[in-house]
């Protein structure tokens, strides 16, 4: 890669970062399509957000993506917000337009192709969908507007349980889904949905390294039929995900999901489509 005066300035923003494959992917695609782009990935509290953003706008950064915890406060900060974006209140990646951002979240589109590509047809099912942050927010709507039938979200009661409410209302207004909001330590209600359901989401970052040996829920509450998708990548395979293959289900990681969020976004910049399958076997 030839760094130049034009070169235009791509960035993930995020705590942590270190272990994103954002940056190679990215600096990959932009290589093979003969683009004047480079990707950087900066650590960034939610704190410093409003200053890191100053700052690639004074630098004329074309766009970024945002990674845990920044995704729902990048919501917040920008001129305007994508349809999916302003339902789910979660902005993955910013377009820089001449200082006028635009927020989207790709996260959903990502996390729906790939299952396709796991050869999971989610239309007219059920799934039960772990945390309300950022990404699950994402997923939950694209899952919704996709034709998912019914999507039953589990979270901790804390200060942000009537928040999340509202949030399941309207976009069940919006797209006809049917979707509730459950107490994820109520076990029985776990349980119950989980046997009705063809897939379990884990959206929280519980599993993610360095503990690794935590788990978002007790995993005796699996059943064989039932598959289970992890969006965390690092480490490849989480406890929930070690403990369910175990006992005989079909599990897959956020590794495609980064993929396709990864190439919608890169879109979205460049106006190109990302050379995916050279991606795919470069780096996954």
């Amino acid at each position: 890669m030839e760094i130049t005066g034009t070169t235009k300035l791509l960035c993930l923003l995020g705590d942590p970062v270190e272990h994103s494959k954002s940056p190679m992917m990215h600096n990959a695609a932009a290589q093979l399509l003969n683009l004047d782009y480079a990707y950087m990935a900066y650590r960034v509290t939610e704190e410093e957000l409003p200053l890191a953003i100053d700052a690639l706008k004074l630098f004329g950064a074309r766009g970024w993506n945002l990674t845990m915890p920044l995704k729902t406060a990048m919501a917040g900060l920008v001129d305007e917000l994508s349809p999916a974006a302003a339902l789910a209140n979660s902005v993955n990646t910013v377009v820089n337009d001449h200082g006028r951002l635009i927020g989207h979240t790709t996260d959903g589109i990502g996390f729906m192709r790939s299952a396709a590509a796991e050869g999971v047809d989610l239309t007219g099912k059920e799934i039960v969908l772990l945390g309300a942050g950022g990404a699950a927010s994402a997923i939950c709507v694209q899952a919704a507007l996709d034709g998912v039938k019914e999507i039953r979200m589990f979270k901790r009661q804390n200060a942000s349980w009537n928040a999340t409410e509202q949030f399941i209302s309207h976009v069940a207004q919006k797209t006809g889904c049917d979707i509730t909001l459950e107490d994820i330590n109520d076990s029985t209600a776990l349980r119950t949905r989980l046997q009705n359901a063809v897939m379990l989401v884990n959206a929280t970052n519980v599993g993610m390294a360095p503990h690794t040996n935590a788990s978002p829920i007790d995993t005796s509450l699996l059943h064989p039929e039932l598959i289970v998708s992890d969006i965390i990548y690092n480490p490849t395979e989480t406890k929930l995900m070690r403990e369910a293959s175990g006992i005989g289900c079909k599990t897959f990681n956020g590794m495609y999901m980064l993929l396709y969020q990864g190439a919608a976004a890169f879109e979205l910049w460049t106006g190109k489509e990302m050379p995916v399958e050279e991606i795919r076997k470069k780096f996954f």
